[in-house]
């Protein structure tokens, strides 16, 4: 019998992926940011798109990385993981050493979820202010016709400073 390679099933396919990783880019050039680097996970963490805009620091496409796969980690997005972890820096050294460093509690980790409100994979954007990256994810899912959580950006994210 013949070698036979199965198709293994991803949450979340490439060309919606690189759909969220372009829309994020142009919301951030769009609003005039700073070069940002876009990292797109499907629901085990995978990679499947990341792009780092000109100019972008060269740890931006870690921390994007790092910022989806906090998300993905915790199941709730990285504003909601900062803001209930704020008083316990144990705990996140903890989590930042089971995740091998892949663990970046800052905003700018936003879910892509499904329509049964489940998460497909994540996107996580570095480059600018924590809120500004977070904006920005969030309005790349909703261009791409998804759903993200949250759902809306922090309502003082233009005056966010790095």
């Amino acid at each position: 019998m013949p070698e036979q390679l199965r198709n293994v099933h991803s949450s979340l396919t490439l060309e919606l992926a690189s759909r969220i990783v372009d829309e994020a880019i142009k919301a951030g050039r769009k609003e005039n940011l700073l070069p940002l680097a876009v990292a797109v996970l499907d629901a085990g963490a995978n990679l499947v798109a990341c792009k780092r805009d000109d100019g972008c620091g060269v740890l931006r496409t870690a921390i994007a990385q790092g910022k989806a796969a906090a998300a993905l980690g915790m199941g709730m997005p990285t504003r909601q993981i900062r803001d209930r972890l704020a008083n316990r820096p144990a705990f996140q050294s903890a989590l930042a050493a089971c995740a091998d460093g892949r663990f970046i509690p800052t905003p700018g980790g936003v879910l892509i979820l499904d329509p049964h409100g489940d998460a497909i994979g994540a996107v996580g954007i570095s480059g600018d202010a924590s809120d500004k990256d977070e904006f920005c994810a969030i309005e790349a899912v909703k261009r791409a016709g998804l759903v993200s959580d949250p759902t809306e950006p922090n309502p003082e994210w233009r005056s966010a400073g790095l």
